[in-house]
């Protein structure tokens, strides 16, 4: 019995190396030439699996769940008549709280960067920050953090997303559409050209 993980795809073929520095030019082209339709044919459904994968996950104090919150904050920005690609992020705003929650943000930045605007992705990386004016009594909080960055061209969507579609969208009577309805979206966002980061050489290894 071989010990090898099955291919994607039966008809693509195994790098024998095991060891990266071996990987000759010939075998990366093998390699992203299989990568590629890899990601476009998987990389949607592995996200939803890992949002889907905390709806059993228990609060620890809020009244819903962080599964709950992103449906609930994807739904008021659904309904609030932002376009597909801010409903999409919305959905998975939070999807990295519950296992990294003192970086999520820039958890859910990371992996969405490739798909959307720079304005969702600034967002994204900051949006942990701004909470902070509406959370004045926690422990140890600055809620004039987000000052540092007034002035940003993305400061106003972000104060505006944290406000209305984030800090108290954790509401258990809430009308909140279920996960299926966001997975058109989703599927939609990741089928996007990937576009390389901002002042990084892009890499596709």
């Amino acid at each position: 019995m071989s010990n090898r993980s099955p291919l994607a795809d039966p008809a693509w073929q195994y790098i024998e190396h095991t060891s990266m520095e071996d990987f000759t030019a010939a075998d990366w082209a093998v390699m992203n030439a299989q990568r590629a339709i890899f990601t476009r044919n998987h990389q949607a459904e592995l996200v939803i699996a890992m949002l889907r994968a905390t709806s059993n996950v228990p609060s620890f104090g809020y009244r819903i769940s962080n599964f709950r919150h992103c449906l609930q904050s994807a739904t008021r920005v659904l309904r609030a008549g932002h376009d597909e690609e801010t409903v999409a992020v919305a959905v998975l705003h939070d999807i990295g709280f519950d296992a990294c929650p003192s970086t999520h943000g820039d958890f859910a930045a990371a992996l969405m960067q490739p798909y959307i605007s720079p304005r969702n992705h600034w967002m994204l990386e900051h949006h942990q920050i701004f909470q902070d004016v509406h959370a004045p009594h926690y422990p140890g909080v600055d809620p004039n953090a987000r000052d540092t960055w007034r002035g940003h061209e993305h400061f106003a969507w972000t104060a505006e997303y944290v406000s209305k579609f984030d800090q108290d969208a954790m509401a258990p009577d809430e009308d909140t559409l279920p996960l299926e309805a966001f997975i058109p979206a989703i599927h939609r966002l990741f089928s996007r050209p990937p576009q390389p980061r901002p002042n990084a050489t892009w890499r596709s290894a």
